[in-house]
């Protein structure tokens, strides 16, 4: 696998970018570009991500494609498609998005992000963006979200037989599907299951962890990597199986430091295991 994340610079630009990257130790990250007034860049940012052996492995898609407000969900379709076009010019293991919601919250809860009618819904949109580009280099991917579909590995697979169109891959984030104690406390046997169950479509991972807290109802907390319960041993073992080029990008920091010290847990981890990053 590789071992991805993000720099902060003070001036950017696609050598001291990608050597940052390099002096970081990180084999993969996130695109560098938004793709509209800095799409002329994009050539000398692959060119210099070539040169230091870095995958830009993922394009976010960041919107709400199944909105309630059609004109919000038409703007969102249409950013995913453009983020898919860039994501298959530049060769990314993925462009993801989440499926949206149903709420005014475009990232959030609303009690018919389960319903019959959602998923139908989802399942056109994904296929409407796909259709659109018809990716042969990447795909397009779902996060999972503890409040819409898809929010399990079995409800992820149902949306891949339902969307059934090749252009269709899985992004996998553990910690956000950690939705109850149960699950927190036995995250491992989800991590295998999902592996078991995924596996060949798993395109891109984010790493994170979750701290679970002693005050009543329930409250679970994202914290760095290493910080938290989320069983990483076993993340990293089930990851090693697949294809050598699938990444794992730690994601959510705010500075190089908290990076650093993600990655120095993350590796150290890796290295116990005799698994090369």
């Amino acid at each position: 696998m590789r071992l991805g994340g993000q720099v902060f610079l003070e001036q950017k630009n696609p050598d001291s970018w990608a050597n940052a990257l390099k002096e970081a130790g990180f084999r993969a990250t996130t695109c560098p570009i938004s793709g509209d007034e800095d799409i002329a860049e994009l050539d000398d940012y692959l060119k210099a991500a070539n040169q230091y052996d870095i995958l830009i492995s993922e394009v976010g898609a960041w919107s709400n494609p199944i909105s309630r407000n059609e004109d919000t969900r038409r703007k969102a379709i249409d950013y995913c498609i453009k983020r898919l076009e860039l994501a298959e010019r530049i060769g990314a293991q993925c462009c993801v998005n989440i499926a949206g919601s149903r709420g005014e919250q475009w990232d959030g809860p609303d009690p018919d992000n389960f319903s019959n009618e959602t998923f139908e819904l989802i399942v056109e949109t994904t296929q409407e963006i796909i259709d659109a580009v018809k990716p042969e280099r990447t795909v397009f991917a779902l996060e999972m979200m503890p409040w819409v579909f898809p929010d399990s590995a079995d409800t992820y697979l149902s949306l891949i037989k339902a969307v059934d169109r090749k252009g269709f891959g899985v992004h996998f984030d553990p910690v956000n599907i950690i939705s109850s104690p149960r699950i927190y406390y036995r995250n491992g046997d989800m991590i295998r299951d999902f592996f078991e169950k995924l596996g060949p479509y798993i395109r891109n991972c984010h790493a994170k962890d979750i701290h679970l807290t002693g005050r009543l109802t329930v409250h679970l907390e994202e914290v760095i990597p290493g910080k938290g319960n989320l069983d990483y041993r076993t993340f990293l073992t089930e990851l090693n199986k697949l294809h050598p080029d699938t990444t794992l990008i730690i994601e959510h920091l705010s500075t190089c430091e908290e990076y650093r010290q993600a990655s120095d847990y993350i590796r150290k981890t890796a290295s116990e295991l005799n698994i090369p990053l």
